[in-house]
């Protein structure tokens, strides 16, 4: 969910404010002295990336300086405002607004102040441009791309650069830096942004007579979803392969006769070739005159099952946040779950019997809300985070797990977390505790009445949400950084518990990434990493939710009929090609435009995502991964858990999923717990 600092609302960032319940007797009597706010500046104009000084203070007729509270905030994502400083972050005009903080019913007229800001780019530095080489062939197309970069290392994005031929005759180049090489000669290309140019030389040289091209490998059929490969093989006369000539691939399509108005039939990246629907494909390569052609024919993916409901764990006077099931040291089957704005409790929940789902026990500690419960691979232990302790004193509760029925609190973690834990990692011996959305610790927990920090990872200045540990490596989602890695015990980059090293990171065009799951495919030689966006408001779309979508607090009143709006979300789930950690590529997506994400399950080839409004979605995942994996007929199912009596009346919102011995669990906001079961393909009908 939104992180911890972030509580004004869903644009804004604090800067200066006094809780009005912490103001002394006199507040009042000293707003009503002010008559007017000034500022620092009275418009700002900065660059991304610059950061200023910049502070409001409240005045009286006489221009004294009025000791009072004011709210001073910026759109969030567009300018960051602290400790007496601001922060340019995204380029455009914005707003800070100032607000003298007065209490209701006081009479005093709350003062604003506006200050525009206008954030530009900084000047651009150097080019650089992929896909330049050394010689061009006669009649053959050569893609450019060129980039951008400010001199603090940022990278301009979206740039439209120029390009021109110093001999179009030899060359001719395009707006996109595209380039068709006409006959032998050379040619210099120059491209430019900004008063910044580079240059490039090339040869074209002709084609060697009797040169020819043929395609290698693909396949005659596949199922859409599936991922298929060729391979452009060019010789030239002696049958010696060519290795540099560039290649223009295209893909055509004849639908298949159930399909009516096709849609887009698919996508093709260099020989890779996934189709979206069924039909007859055929895949082309052109070498200047050279051409070559493959087809194969797709059939319907056919992977949807029955999805059965089989029971609830009613939890309606709350909301439900985070699942986790496990089977207990005493050989039943458990769930632990937390909750929204609750005042701290967390619940144990019997699940051996899926179509009973009972509570054991409930667990109280001093917060507001508990976000995340995990139980560690041994079922020792399990962890509950807190966020918004009464005495500001949040951090990280270990239950002794040896009676899973009955928990008991092992101990209270709060050295370095105080700010509020929102999210958890635990190994068997280790757990990595998110502290106040700015990094991880990690925790040395053998012993847990005594858990002792051994190390943190603190990444540049970019909020965390999420920690997930496999085969020694730890990926953590970091919202503008993306996802990030840190080896802390698998030992190929040095690391350890004690003495993380940083791999690599992957930044993901949202901005957002919120859930990440690292998964080894099982049935290609592939590492996935899932990672999930969160936007808790649907900005720009289409339906943008409800006029007045309200609060988490918002429940619907059954005598008024009022209230109860579900919220909107948006966001999608990004897969990430990281089996090369030193080359990560963003290969594949699911999207299912009317939803957002959240909590992310894989297994067994499966994905298993809690989509919020759009319930619980299950995936095929197998095999190679390219293209929208929401219009390959790749869904096997999808279960939406409507209550009557929930929380806000029949809104599906699915916090977490995740399958346990043969049933799919999942935790609702709105409704508690429930267990589904796919039922397998072909049963037959009763």
């Amino acid at each position: 969910m939104i992180p911890a600092r972030w509580t004004l609302s869903g644009l804004m960032f604090l800067l200066t404010t006094m809780p009005l319940s912490a103001q002394q007797p006199g507040a009042d009597d000293a707003a009503a002295r002010v008559v007017a706010l000034v500022a620092s500046a009275e418009r700002l104009e900065m660059v991304v990336g610059e950061s200023t000084s910049f502070s409001v203070r409240a005045v009286d007729a006489s221009g004294a300086v009025v000791d009072t509270p004011l709210r001073v905030v910026g759109p969030r994502g567009d300018v960051e405002l602290q400790d007496g400083r601001i922060t340019a972050l995204r380029e455009g005009t914005f707003e800070v607004v100032a607000t003298l903080v007065v209490h209701p019913g006081s009479g005093v007229q709350p003062l604003q102040l506006s200050i525009p800001v206008r954030v530009g780019w900084p000047p651009v530095t150097r080019l650089s441009v992929e896909g330049r080489g050394d010689r061009l062939f006669a009649g053959t197309l050569h893609r450019h791309r060129v980039r951008a970069w400010h001199a603090d290392g940022t990278e301009r994005p979206q740039i439209r650069a120029t390009w021109s031929s110093s001999n179009p005759e030899v060359a001719r180049v395009d707006a996109f830096g595209d380039v068709r090489a006409l006959s032998p000669g050379g040619v210099s290309l120059t491209t430019g942004f900004e008063g910044v140019t580079q240059t490039l030389e090339y040869r074209v040289e002709a084609l060697p007579e009797g040169a020819t091209l043929e395609l290698a490998g693909g396949a005659e059929s596949a199922r859409t979803g599936d991922v298929l490969t060729w391979t452009a093989v060019i010789r030239d006369g002696a049958g010696r392969p060519l290795s540099d000539v560039p290649v223009t691939w295209a893909l055509a399509y004849v639908p298949d006769d159930t399909i009516v108005a096709p849609p887009a039939p698919g996508q093709i990246d260099g020989g890779k070739v996934v189709a979206d629907v069924p039909g007859l494909f055929t895949v082309v390569a052109a070498v200047g005159p050279l051409t070559s052609t493959a087809s194969f024919r797709a059939t319907p993916r056919d992977v949807v099952q029955v999805v059965d409901f089989v029971g609830q764990g009613k939890r309606d006077q709350i909301r439900t946040t985070d699942l986790w099931v496990f089977e207990g040291v005493d050989g039943r089957d458990y769930a632990v779950t937390g909750a929204k704005v609750s005042g701290g409790w967390a619940y144990v929940w019997d699940v051996t019997d899926p179509g009973s789902i009972v509570i054991t026990d409930s667990i109280l500690v001093n917060a507001r809300t508990i976000n995340d419960m995990k139980v560690s691979p041994d079922a020792r232990y399990a962890t509950l985070t807190r966020e918004g302790a009464s005495d500001r004193n949040n951090g990280l509760i270990l239950l002794d797990m040896s009676n899973p029925a009955h928990p008991v609190v092992a101990s209270d973690f709060t050295d370095g977390p105080s700010g509020g834990v929102h999210n958890a990692f635990p190994t068997n011996d280790y757990v990595y505790v998110l502290a106040n959305g700015e990094k991880y610790i990690i925790v040395d927990v053998r012993d847990l009445a005594n858990p002792r920090a051994v190390s943190e990872v603190q990444h540049g200045d970019c909020r965390i949400h999420d920690v997930w540990v496999h085969d020694g490596v730890a990926y953590s989602a970091q919202w503008e950084c993306g996802v990030v890695a840190y080896d802390v015990g698998n030992g190929r980059w040095g690391g350890s518990p004690e003495n993380p090293v940083f791999i690599n990171a992957y930044p993901v065009p949202s901005g957002r990434t919120h859930a990440v799951f690292p998964y080894q495919s099982q049935s290609v030689d592939r590492f996935y990493l899932f990672i999930g966006d969160e936007i808790m408001d649907r900005t720009g779309y289409a339906w943008a939710g409800p006029s007045n979508p309200g609060s988490y607090q918002n429940r619907y009143d059954p005598l008024t009929g009022e209230g109860g709006f579900p919220l909107a979300t948006a966001g999608y789930i990004q897969i990430i090609d990281f089996t090369d950690p030193e080359h990560p590529e963003m290969v594949s997506r699911y999207e299912v435009k009317e939803f957002g994400t959240h909590n992310i399950w894989v297994e067994d080839d499966v994905l298993y995502m809690g989509y919020y409004e759009g319930g619980l979605r299950v995936v095929d995942v197998s095999g190679e991964l390219r293209g929208n994996l929401y219009t390959q007929g790749r869904e096997i199912a999808v279960f939406k858990p409507y209550d009557p009596e929930g929380y806000v009346v029949n809104a599906p919102m699915v916090w977490s999923a995740m399958p346990h011995k043969g049933h799919i669990f999942m935790s609702d906001t709105n409704s508690g717990i429930w267990s589904v079961k796919l039922q397998p393909k072909g049963r037959p009908i009763s």
